[in-house]
């Protein structure tokens, strides 16, 4: 083995967990089905998403044609009708009419239940609404709010009456907004007057007025009035209304029928752009429909999160996400699970949120992203021990690569060693969750996604698009079409057969970085553009970062490259230090260094026991360059770290590209100052 398929290889997990006796026997989806399903798709793959589609979804009108394929263009279940908002309530009523569809639950402590037939109402008033306005179908609608009921109510609406919607999450500003709506060219925005967030007011309305200055296409704005009467008392929070062109959701609705019918829509049917953010700084409006998006979403939440009717199931994501869309909203609710939703963030009023909610709302299946658990894990574990976890019965991953550190903390302080982790891959632009564990079958090892679901044919390729060995990194691609995937750039065909399929002939291309060990275990390394190589060596940033949050002192790393003149690149590590660690900077004299002390910056001592860290772990080639200990880094309000800025700050440059996505605009402002 070569030294880089050594380096690539050496921090392959060797522990293994099995499912548990008892989790195996009431799983929806056993090891026979699963081998069934696996010859289906292997021997018949049009047969077995015909299968699929028969037996998940209901139709109006049944397809003429499974799939026509003409790469990169699919249309799926040709000729077919069906809703989304119908498989998401209406078919529910007969059975499920009174089990209750959302739990909310306002940062500020408010709490709101809605049964499948009050949710099944609200959606038939707002859609009532929505056509006296006269939006009609493939009219693009902007939803700018909260996390909160009447979000989710919007979305169902819009899919209700066959109107796109776009989802801009709440916490983008006013310029970002004003990107989307252009670039969709839309008619109406949905918005509140403001949403809390750590105890704040975010001030919605006021980003969509300044937005709307620059956007000629908007004709009305619906508010939901969020903020201004909290428990029927007003507060000191006003809103500017423009008469003739804004209006009060709850003065629109008041008076509309609670019936609704469902439009007849082809399963081709434009349901969502949802935008993401590029390094041009254009954002890309990925585009899905309706049909096949609904067929994965539902299929993969059955399989997946094992749902079951007694179920209290908590995505922690926001709708303004691809996971909140297809995890909180479209597949759970299809499935007819009780969805819980939290408005706040995961550390306020303190770290111990998250866990008090599991307690109180007997959650048992949560799925959240690696960033999260990353913090959790910083904060401590007695924010944990306050509160009774035992409800949980499955926990899920999401957004990024786990490191098996993180892996193994979840697993034992949340999930109590007895509950399976589904540590999930897919993008935006596969619409749904492509490879991941199933819960009753997979032996899973900490840090892997393991294997591709049924019908998805995942393969590790060099860059001429052939298969590469065990334990040796490369491209991940998806060699076959699924119902869910992406069907375009909305309004740029070209730039979606460019970004996904011109890199690799005759597949799509993630973008991600991964390798299969030699049991076919993937293992994704992030994105492509996140491998750095040192002297002819590629290395990934994810095992430099796995490495080093390995190391008891710290609790999250950032990992990236900048150009050397005798290596090509050298490796520069953004370092987060947990809470309570203390170094010994000064002879035997123990200094405390609390991760925003100065003194932990200029530790020399801690460093170089950080760089040795890393070659004991990887081997001397990827010993870190240079080590940047700081307070928090750059991430998008996804959870993503956004590392081509730390590129640019370990190079020296300017940062450049889009960073509308950033959750927290002053840590890159703190980052550039530490440099000066």
């Amino acid at each position: 083995m070569s030294t880089e398929e050594n380096i690539i290889s050496v921090l392959s997990e060797k522990r293994t967990f099995s499912p548990h006796e008892s989790f195996i026997k009431q799983a929806n989806l056993n090891k026979s089905e699963y081998d069934r399903l696996i010859l289906k798709a292997n021997t018949d793959l049009e047969g077995f998403w015909d299968e699929l589609a028969e037996n998940n979804i209901f139709w109006f009108k049944k397809w003429e044609k499974v799939l026509d394929w003409n790469e990169p263009f699919s249309k799926w279940f040709v000729g077919a009708k069906t809703n989304i908002s119908y498989n998401c309530l209406d078919r529910h009523l007969r059975n499920k009419a009174n089990k209750t569809a959302l739990i909310w639950i306002g940062e500020n402590g408010e709490k709101k239940e809605l049964t499948y037939k009050e949710l099944f109402s609200e959606v038939c008033k707002f859609s009532n609404s929505l056509l006296k306005l006269g939006i009609k179908e493939l009219d693009r609608v902007i939803i700018y709010m909260p996390l909160i009921p009447e979000a989710v109510v919007a979305m169902l609406a819009c899919a209700r009456i066959g109107a796109i919607h776009s989802v801009v999450f709440g916490g983008f500003s006013k310029e970002a907004l004003a990107d989307r709506i252009n670039d969709a060219k839309a008619r109406l925005v949905i918005t509140a007057d403001g949403g809390y967030r750590r105890g704040q007011v975010v001030p919605l309305k006021s980003n969509v007025d300044e937005a709307l200055k620059k956007c000629p296409t908007i004709e009305n704005v619906i508010v939901v009035q969020r903020v201004g009467v909290c428990h029927d008392k007003p507060l000191h929070f006003n809103v500017s209304i423009n008469r003739g062109r804004d209006i009060f959701y709850h003065d629109l609705v008041s008076k509309e029928s609670e019936v609704s019918e469902p439009h007849l829509l082809d399963s081709e049917h434009p349901l969502f752009t949802l935008y993401t953010s590029g390094t041009t700084g254009k954002p890309k409006g990925i585009l899905h429909t309706t049909g096949g998006y609904i067929l994965w979403a539902t299929v993969t939440t059955k399989w997946i999160f094992d749902i079951k009717d007694t179920d209290v199931y908590w995505c922690t994501a926001d709708i303004g996400w691809i996971t909140g869309h297809t995890y909180v909203v479209y597949g759970p609710l299809s499935c007819g699970a009780t969805v819980l939703l939290y408005e706040g963030a995961p550390n306020y009023p303190d770290w111990a949120i998250f866990w008090k909610i599991i307690n109180e709302n007997k959650v048992s299946v949560f799925y959240t992203a690696p960033t999260a658990i990353r913090s959790f894990m910083k904060a401590g574990d007695e924010w944990v021990k306050k509160y009774n976890l035992s409800s949980l019965r499955l926990l899920g991953s999401v957004g990024e690569p786990i490191n098996p550190e993180a892996w193994m903390w979840y697993h034992e302080n949340i999930g109590a060693k007895k509950c399976p982790i589904v540590d999930t891959w897919w993008q935006t632009e596969t619409g749904g969750i492509l490879i991941s564990p199933l819960p009753g079958i997979t032996v899973t090892k900490p840090g892997s996604a393991t294997f591709p679901l049924p019908g998805i044919f995942a393969s590790v390729v060099d860059q001429d698009g052939n298969s590469v060995g065990p334990n040796e990194g490369g491209s991940l691609v998806i060699k076959k079409p699924w119902p869910s995937m992406l069907r375009t750039i909305y309004g740029d065909d070209e730039r979606y057969k460019k970004n996904y399929w011109s890199q690799i002939k005759g597949a799509y291309f993630a973008g991600d970085g991964a390798r299969c060990d030699e049991d076919g275990y993937f293992w994704i390394l992030g994105r492509v553009d996140d491998v750095i190589k040192v002297s002819g060596h590629r290395l990934s940033t994810m095992e430099i970062e796995s490495a080093l949050v390995s190391h008891h002192d710290v609790a999250e790393a950032a990992v990236v490259g900048y150009p050397h003149d005798i290596k090509g690149e050298a490796i520069c590590a953004f370092v987060v230090l947990k809470s309570n660690v203390t170094a010994r900077s000064v002879g035997d004299e123990a200094v405390p260094i609390g991760i925003a002390s100065p003194s932990a910056r200029n530790d020399i001592k801690l460093i170089e026991k950080l760089k040795q860290h890393v070659v004991k772990e990887i081997g001397p080639i990827a010993k870190p360059d240079q080590i940047k200990f700081t307070d928090s880094l750059p991430k998008t309000r996804s959870g993503k770290i956004m590392r081509r800025l730390l590129r640019d700050i370990a190079s020296g440059k300017q940062t450049t590209g889009d960073t509308t996505t950033l959750e927290d605009v002053s840590v890159l402002e703190k980052l550039r100052i530490e440099e000066e």
